[in-house]
């Protein structure tokens, strides 16, 4: 097994993580502070979405023609340049278009990443590799509102460091080889709805974590000051909730190695659904950090296993193309999930975060629990 060039691609993805950790709580918490109500700034988090889904239909196409690791570095540095552009040009409209560049860059990469990651692990160590990987990306998120309340939320510093960090992720790339065979329809993102019927859980699953994503970094700072809470504590709301999912994700890998993955899989399920409905109860009391923690832990426990159960299940051309899927399935997340919690939230109740997350938990739940062909077949 390559090792260089796991660590080596993991970093490139890992420090998309800690750019977005830095800047999409300092756009969410700028809006704020420039008086917009909740659906406005729950529409600029949907807005990268639009960007994944386009960046899903582009990434093999383009892969096939400029090269997998010289189209990551480019994406990457076109990232680094709309973050950029974001602390120089402030004006919403702007903004807007800049979160859609975003998203169309960092979705190419991450697809690519995940499917070369995914191909360089080994089977037996298949679900601890996956989990270092989502740890390492958690940790990231984590650093993030961390590291973002130490440059302040007055200043452009954290717009700077994120253009940083998406400009080394592009370095590190240099002279790596490996990477996924691609042709020019591999990820084209055709053929989404039968991924669906075939695998309906996964597919929630991949839907249920990218609005909880999205959500966590950008609707969570502004709900924690809504229900009276500072912008420090808010922040380290945030930061616990990442924990949770950084924390567990080793575990899980391991666990996932070693014993039914469906049992495993249901599981994550029902400790989100619980944490999610038991949030609003306990929000004011020393209950909410142990909370937040299972909240963050079973809602990345779900993606963690379904890239593992993706993995040992396709190679080159199909591993690409499923992650262009999964790529298509977060977008459809993230534009979901901010859009329906910022109306909720700003028409009919406080509390919509937590409860809308509940009620994609139950969903998933109830799919678990059928007979499904994608999980019976997976160990």
């Amino acid at each position: 097994m390559r090792w260089g060039t796991y660590f080596a691609v993991c970093a490139a993805v890992i420090s998309i993580g800690l750019a977005l950790g830095v800047t999409m709580p300092l756009v969410s918490l700028r809006l704020e502070g420039w008086g917009y109500g909740s659906f406005a700034i729950g529409v600029m988090a949907a807005t990268p979405a639009i960007g994944v889904l386009l960046g899903a239909s582009l990434a093999g196409r383009l892969a096939a023609r400029l090269g997998t690791t010289r189209l990551m570095q480019l994406c990457l540095l076109i990232g680094a340049l709309s973050v950029a552009t974001l602390a120089l040009v402030q004006h919403y409209a702007v903004w807007l278009g800049l979160r859609l560049f975003i998203g169309v860059a960092l979705t190419v990469v991450f697809i690519l990443g995940e499917s070369w990651i995914n191909q360089l692990a080994v089977e037996k160590w298949r679900g601890r590799l996956v989990a270092l990987y989502g740890t390492g990306y958690a940790l990231s998120q984590l650093a993030g509102p961390l590291l973002l309340s130490l440059l302040g939320t007055t200043s452009d510093l954290g717009f700077w460091t994120g253009t940083g960090l998406l400009v080394f992720g592009s370095l590190v790339l240099l002279g790596r080889t490996g990477a996924p065979t691609v042709d020019a329809h591999s990820a084209s993102g055709r053929g989404l709805w039968l991924f669906c019927q075939r695998m309906p859980t996964i597919a929630w699953a991949v839907m249920l974590f990218a609005a909880f994503e999205a959500m966590m970094l950008t609707l969570l700072p502004v709900y924690g000051l809504r229900q009276g809470f500072t912008t420090e504590v808010a922040l380290l709301m945030a930061s616990v909730v990442v924990v949770g999912d950084a924390a567990l994700q080793l575990p899980i890998g391991w666990l996932a190695d070693r014993m039914s993955r469906r049992t495993l899989f249901r599981g994550c399920g029902v400790v989100l659904l619980v944490s999610s409905l038991s949030i609003p109860l306990v929000l004011h009391t020393p209950l909410i950090w142990p909370v937040w923690v299972l909240f963050g832990a079973s809602a990345g426990g779900l993606f963690t296993l379904s890239l593992i159960l993706i993995g040992e299940r396709y190679r080159d051309d199909e591993l690409v193309r499923a992650n262009a899927h999964i790529a298509q399935l977060w977008g459809l997340g993230c534009l979901i999930g901010p859009l329906s919690t910022g109306a909720v939230s700003q028409w009919i109740s406080g509390h919509a975060l937590p409860m809308l997350m509940a009620l994609g938990a139950a969903g998933f739940v109830w799919l678990a629990w059928r007979s499904d062909d994608e999980i019976l077949r997976a160990r």
